[in-house]
């Protein structure tokens, strides 16, 4: 009998803690599910939204589901203001957030590579002059920014929003770091035995290492460019010359009735970039952030 009762007592326990793993897991995955729909609800209303009339979307808030489909919200929204469609707001904006990034990350890499393998005089002094910059509030630098490129003449173009940004930028530039430091030096030495240079190190050895950091500094990047408003507001007046982000407050008139059906199609459009990348890139951002945190 004790034969017997052993293995069944021992399966009893092994079926208890499958049942106690399964509710953990189950209560964790709607612990979950519900913070996450609590996070996309504001996006899930604003889609909802511009397919609403805009006598409906203030009077009926807490209704998610339009009672008629508007699809002229996104033909009216395109259309723009003052005869500027949205093509020419999504074409300046690209302009905007793609060249910015591919300046950005370039020279951040550069710049990363620099501090991380090049020795230099003052080379902690300047990383430690460099990690201040990122406590430096963004309004301390608009008015001198803006008294410099004034006179130089380049309001109205997109000089102001791009070269500053072939300096690096101090978060990326430090991410970056994080990960050439994870590098073995060994295959320096052996690249610099070879008769290497040191950018031909950068350029064969460390650059092709550095893909998931890469990546990672580029949709940060994109994203937050894309997201930029304060900065094409103040130096891109000219109305063929705004972004998405600046036109979309355009679209807001104090002066007369507002279209707000076409301002959340156009906004709802906005997303649309920024999902995409995200869901083809997502791997590698996951990748960057935890192999960049990891190195020491």
């Amino acid at each position: 009998m004790s034969g017997i009762s052993i293995p069944k007592q021992t399966a009893t326990i092994a079926l208890s803690q499958r049942q106690k793993r399964f509710l953990k897991a189950l209560l964790y995955h709607v612990f979950v599910g519900i913070i996450g729909l609590a996070m996309l609800y504001p996006i899930l209303w604003m889609v909802a939204a511009s397919f609403k009339e805009s006598s409906e979307i203030w009077t009926n808030v807490r209704a998610l589901l339009p009672e008629t489909l508007r699809f002229e919200n996104y033909t009216n929204g395109w259309k723009g203001i003052g005869g500027i469609t949205f093509t020419t707001y999504y074409k300046n904006s690209f302009i905007y957030a793609g060249l910015g990034t591919v300046f950005q990350v370039a020279a951040s890499a550069i710049v990363a590579y620099g501090f991380a393998r090049v020795d230099f005089v003052g080379k902690k002094l300047w990383f430690t002059l460099m990690l201040a910059t990122l406590m430096l509030p963004d309004q301390v630098r608009m008015i001198p920014q803006y008294i410099v490129f004034d006179r130089l003449g380049w309001i109205n173009t997109f000089y102001p929003l791009l070269l500053p940004r072939l300096g690096g930028a101090p978060f990326f530039i430090f991410m970056i770091v994080q990960f050439i430091r994870g590098i073995p030096t060994e295959l320096d030495e052996a690249a610099l035995i070879d008769g290497c240079s040191k950018s031909g190190i950068f350029f064969r050895i460390i650059l092709p290492q550095l893909k998931p950091a890469i990546i990672t500094a580029t949709i940060f990047s994109f994203y937050w460019t894309w997201d930029d408003f304060m900065t094409p507001f103040i130096y891109l007046t000219r109305p063929e010359l705004h972004t998405v982000s600046v036109a979309l407050r355009s679209f807001s008139d104090p002066a007369s009735a507002t279209d707000w059906g076409a301002i959340f199609a156009m906004s709802s459009l906005s997303l649309l970039p920024v999902f995409i990348i995200f869901i083809f890139f997502q791997r590698y951002l996951v990748e960057g952030i935890a192999t960049t945190g990891l190195k020491g």
